[in-house]
């Protein structure tokens, strides 16, 4: 195993970032983008770019609804990004040695 067969989508740093705070979260549960935003310190265009590789990955799920007339936007990690995220810790483990 070498760095470059980590998975590209979410080995990116803020990518990476995203995945584990999202991670952290219960399976069930979502986590609405401003308080990504915050928890991340990321600004929205760059944290949409990247939930945007991230959902074209089928890695993330992105809702899009109304909270009486407030649009509001859920985010969580699918069972597919849950899983990659557990594979690339087990290969970065592996890398490492660990």
């Amino acid at each position: 195993m070498t760095v470059a067969e980590l998975d590209p989508v979410i080995h990116a740093q803020a990518r990476l970032r995203i995945v584990a705070a999202l991670a952290t979260i219960d399976a069930a549960d979502q986590i609405t983008f401003p308080r990504l935003q915050e928890l991340l310190d990321m600004t929205a265009g760059n944290l949409s770019t990247h939930l945007r590789k991230l959902e074209d990955a089928a890695y993330v799920a992105v809702e899009k609804t109304h909270k009486g007339r407030t649009p509001v936007t859920y985010i969580a990690l699918t069972t597919t990004g849950r899983r990659a995220f557990e594979d690339y810790t087990a290969q970065l483990r592996a890398l490492l040695g660990g």
